[in-house]
């Protein structure tokens, strides 16, 4: 698979809600990085971490929080996801996500979004 091609495999695995899918396209030393001040930033190694620490509380943190892909942009081992991501009570806002993908598995995920306003809407 291309980088692009894993990356859009776990988005669709995170949108249908099979985190065994989802963790299958993780290398082992996958680092994640939330880049923000709120109750889910900060850096988390492997998936078990990032499942535990952000995955299974964004719902909790932002009822109803989906992320729509606006566009994409990837090169042999980097894919850029600009997307808008919505939640319950008109919360909206813009979001970047920066992939590094090795041996066709996940190996690194920023995420870069407004920290701020998010902070304010969590309820956790």
């Amino acid at each position: 698979m291309t980088a692009e091609e894993v990356v859009m495999s776990a988005y669709q695995a995170f949108g249908a809600g099979d985190m065994e899918a989802l963790a299958a396209l993780n290398h082992p030393e996958c680092t994640y990085t939330f880049h923000a001040e709120h109750a889910l930033g900060g850096t988390y190694h492997g998936f078990p971490a990032f499942l535990e620490g952000v995955l299974s509380k964004l719902n909790d943190a932002w009822p109803g929080f989906v992320p729509e892909i606006d566009k994409v942009v990837a090169n042999e081992t980097d894919v850029v996801v600009f997307c808008t991501c919505t939640a319950d009570g008109g919360l909206s806002g813009k979001t970047v996500h920066h992939f590094v993908v090795k041996d066709e598995l996940q190996f690194s995920f920023d995420i870069y979004w407004d920290g701020e306003y998010w902070a304010k809407h969590c309820k956790i």
